[in-house]
């Protein structure tokens, strides 16, 4: 979410990280008995005991619910609502279906009928779902075109009539000329989308490429699915990203919100292009073994009443929270009532349905930290102590609904992937259902790219704490997984700049070609942008993720059109001829993300236990750290070089360079020759049995492999 609506919270990292050989010592306690309870944490964290009472509590409440799913059919049935609710397909002919609970009578219309709001009655159930049949016309084709516009009118109980978009609509579009509020669109096109490739095998260390289709243009306008399909995928692939994550695909009102304001949680957004371009995007992503996420929002919904759900019974309360409990004071957005039986089935279903009709692989669950909170971590500092995390500020009923989310989809597709933005670090949050955990498989270290912004804002390079450093980027749960990353989306918003910005914003319009002299200011920035990238990706967690464009150090920050930039595309773009332009700089810091990751898919350090850090030198500036064998090892000092430098590794042998930050092909100065071998001595060093001799540049960083 924008960074600006991000709850105030930062996780103080003292009390967070489980200490392994505790943990270890404990782990036989996770066993079936404890999982009956959800208390099969504490076998991982001991620290968990005093609270086993809230545990049980929550894993009782999980399971309640987990009953009465079971008794409406299961997981299978349950979240299948979309193809009961909201508009379904026949042979004989077209049914639509809509709960409205609040409302005594309920009327469909549209152009298929010259919009006669009462010639079309709907039939009421017990339970308040509206009803009514369309049968084919006598040619047999459907009463409803295609591309007709449809909607729902209501009357309260006061007699008054109120008209809404359905809940469960599938295709809304926007016509600004005419009203800023969206149409209801039937859609039924009368070639389905073919799908041709079967979707890649979950990834062993996911590299995950944030991405957004309507900024992935150059132009001054909303980019579309075919261009994304064309231009931006081909990136991807070649940049070693074996995971995508779009964004602001749900259907949103407001482009400016980078769609987090939801209006139409089943219709994907008509500005980029219509549903089957999109199942084209992931059809082809698929087919280059590349896994597809969605950024799902289901912590909040936008406002709106004409073309939202709020109020859509005419009622508070009908998916919502009703009063102060049901709205986001920061985000200015109704709360869901996660209690409530369809609230939970809408949900669900949601999410079912982007797995089954698009076939995302996953998802990102924004907002994670105000949904688990209820006071939604708005001005509110994590201290790390475990009372946070398990007292009366934990919204039980939300966590239960992520537990249940994240049991449902790795129930039905064991393959799925789910990662949570979370800024408390809420223990648990990554560890499975079965155990007591909230179940999905990925939190985002969002401390990470907080500190590389705190330290090129306010200090200087000689400042750099290598302590600090090292701690922040290994300072994580243990066995559960962390997605790193420098900075994402959020580290571009307007206000804000990217950190190829904040390195070198004085000369990036000026001096990055390579025509031109290279100068202290771009020498440094060069430098750090690939260092920064690399050691955060290889010590800072068990995925890595990059913000569209970020790859080769983006320019300036992004920013939407909206009223204060006078409706500007400006910052909203990708500059790609920046990067494809071989004259300018930009292509080395692209040609280093790709060898970073394509030696990380060598490696495998991703999926290999977290690394062992064997050096913290603060005056000379250096780190180095071992993970799946390869040795790490980073020379932050602004003018240090070292030679015979002292590093312990973890096997004998003979190893060799298999990447080098100061390559010329990346920018830099050629001062490691990549043939360089480097020979183990048999002698005690930095707590490992054996070390080596290096050539360490300033501001470089190797990565050695044993041969």
């Amino acid at each position: 979410m924008p960074a600006n609506n991000k709850a105030q919270a930062m996780t103080t990292s003292e009390n967070l990280t489980v200490h392994k050989s505790k943990a270890s010592n404990n782990a036989a306690a996770s066993n079936g008995a404890k999982e009956e309870d959800g208390t099969g944490v504490i076998g991982l964290d001991p620290w968990l005991e005093p609270f086993s009472y809230s545990l049980k509590k929550r894993y009782a409440a999980y399971k309640a619910w987990k009953q009465q799913i079971d008794e409406a059919g299961g997981y299978e049935k349950f979240s299948r609502g979309y193809e009961k609710l909201g508009f379904t397909i026949s042979k004989d002919g077209i049914t639509y279906r809509e709960w409205a609970p609040n409302v005594k009578e309920a009327f469909l219309f549209g152009d298929f009928n010259n919009w006669a709001s009462s010639s079309h009655p709907m039939k009421r159930d017990e339970y308040g779902v509206y009803e009514i049949f369309l049968p084919n016309k006598p040619d047999g084709t459907p009463a409803i075109a295609h591309e007709s516009k449809v909607k729902i009118t209501m009357i309260k109980p006061d007699g008054t009539r109120i008209d809404r978009l359905p809940a469960w609509i599938q295709r809304v579009t926007q016509d600004l000329s005419v009203s800023p509020t969206y149409d209801a669109v039937f859609w039924n096109p009368p070639k389905k989308y073919q799908w041709k490739n079967r979707a890649p095998s979950k990834p062993k260390s996911v590299k995950v490429y944030e991405a957004h289709v309507g900024i992935a243009t150059p132009e001054g306008r909303v980019g579309q699915f075919t261009e994304f399909t064309a231009n931006v995928l081909p990136r991807i692939k070649k940049l070693g990203y074996n995971t995508i994550q779009l964004m602001a695909i749900m259907e949103h009102a407001y482009y400016a919100s980078f769609g987090y304001q939801v209006t139409s949680f089943f219709a994907v957004s008509s500005r980029y292009g219509t549903p089957e371009e999109l199942m084209e995007l992931i059809d082809t992503a698929h087919g280059l073994g590349i896994t597809v996420l969605l950024d799902v929002v289901h912590s909040h919904a936008c406002k709106n009443v004409l073309d939202g759900l709020n109020n859509f019974d005419g009622s508070d309360h009908q998916y919502f929270h009703e009063g102060g409990k049901g709205r986001h004071d920061l985000w200015d957005s109704r709360l869901f009532n996660y209690s409530s039986y369809e609230t939970m089935r809408f949900l669900l279903s949601n999410l079912r349905f982007y797995m089954e009709q698009y076939r995302f692989d996953g998802f990102r669950f924004d907002g994670v930290t105000s949904m688990m909170y209820l006071h939604h971590g708005i001005g509110y500092g994590f201290s790390g102590n475990y009372n946070e995390y398990f007292g009366d500020t934990v919204d039980l009923e939300a966590v239960v609904y992520l537990m249940l989310a994240n049991d449902m989809l790795h129930t039905l597709y064991p393959e799925c992937i789910t990662i949570a933005e979370d800024v408390s670090g809420m223990p648990t949050l990554c560890r499975p259902v079965t155990e007591g955990g909230v179940g999905f498989d990925y939190r985002l270290s969002m401390a990470v790219p907080d500190m590389w912004i705190k330290l090129l804002k306010e200090k200087s390079d000689d400042e750099w704490d290598i302590g600090n450093i090292a701690f922040t980027l290994t300072n994580r749960r243990y066995k559960e997984p962390s997605i790193a990353y420098c900075e994402s989306h959020d580290q571009a918003l307007v206000g804000d700049k990217t950190i190829a910005f904040w390195l070198m914003d004085k000369e990036m319009y000026t001096h990055m070609s390579v025509l031109t002299d290279l100068t202290p200011i771009i020498d440094r920035g060069l430098a750090l942008h690939k260092m920064i990238r690399l050691v955060t990706h290889a010590l800072g967690g068990e995925g890595y993720l990059t913000f569209i464009g970020n790859e080769f150090g983006h320019p300036e920050w992004l920013d939407f059109p909206r009223a204060g930039n006078n409706s500007s595309f400006h910052y909203a773009r990708r500059q790609w001829n920046v990067v494809d332009d071989d004259l300018l700089r930009y292509k080395f810091l692209n040609e280093f993300d790709a060898s970073m990751n394509n030696v990380e898919t060598q490696i495998n350090w991703l999926s290999a236990p977290q690394a062992y850090v064997s050096l913290k030198h603060q005056g000379d500036k250096i780190l180095a750290f071992d993970r799946a064998g390869a040795v790490f090892i980073f020379n932050f000092h602004p003018t240090q070089s070292f030679t015979d430098y002292r590093i312990g590794v973890p096997n004998s042998g003979k190893y060799t360079v298999a990447l080098n930050s100061d390559e010329a092909r990346f920018g830099g100065h050629d001062r490691v020759s990549m043939d360089s071998e480097y020979f183990t001595t048999p002698e005690r060093w930095c707590d490992r049995d054996h070390y080596i001799q290096v050539y360490i540049p300033c501001r470089t960083a190797l990565v050695l492999v044993r041969k």
